[in-house]
């Protein structure tokens, strides 16, 4: 299938004056390694644009998910972008780059907004305990988001007890700025060889649970 599939999409791409599109390989296998070796090693001889691994966000233990990832990306090109699908928690995207993946995706961010969740750099914040109903701290004091720029925790608080729409549009912000933050700080992080030290700190901030 996976043959079929990348035929048809040269034929598609032939003679194409648009601008050319690249199609991922997916490694399957579940938590079983040597699935994962031979789904790697015939992908590999199809030769697609780039490879991702799938079916790792379906509930497994992080464990898992890293050693079934440092199985596979073992084996992928590293010309080649390597994505891991479906992933993750901002504790541990850090990890999953030292194990060599170059892209991620996940739902996390926007759907831990909608349910008041906010992301910071000191931990995950459940924005509609009532702590929050005084307080006038931005989200997150070192983030340089619009959100944190202009409101106060207490009244992104206000927004969702009154179960107005924007909170989750302004929550929604600032998750996603600070994935992206995160990505900024890793690429930081590996350019001063301190990747292992800036997965730890974020392992850390976050391992005490949601305040």
């Amino acid at each position: 299938m996976a043959r079929r599939a990348r035929n048809y999409f040269l034929e598609q791409q032939q003679g194409s004056s648009e601008l050319k599109q690249w199609q991922f390989g997916i490694v399957q296998g579940a938590t079983f390694a040597d699935l994962r070796r031979e789904s790697a090693h015939q992908l590999l001889e199809i030769n697609f644009s780039g490879y991702a691994v799938g079916g790792l966000a379906v509930g497994e233990p992080h464990e898992v998910t890293c050693e079934m990832t440092a199985e596979v990306t073992a084996l992928l090109p590293q010309d080649r972008l390597r994505y891991l699908m479906g992933v993750g928690k901002p504790e541990q995207i850090a990890e999953y780059v030292s194990l060599g993946v170059d892209m991620m995706d996940c739902v996390l961010p926007t759907r831990a907004a909608r349910h008041a969740c906010l992301y910071t750099s000191e931990g995950r914040v459940l924005i509609k305990n009532a702590r929050y109903a005084e307080d006038q701290n931005p989200i997150d004091p070192h983030c340089k988001c619009s959100v944190c720029r202009r409101y106060t925790r207490a009244y992104l608080r206000h927004l969702f007890a009154v179960g107005e729409f924007t909170a989750a549009i302004l929550a929604t912000h600032h998750n996603v700025h600070f994935y992206l933050d995160i990505m900024r700080q890793i690429r930081e992080a590996i350019g001063f060889g301190n990747l292992a030290k800036f997965s730890s700190e974020m392992r850390a901030k976050y391992a005490a649970g949601p305040a």
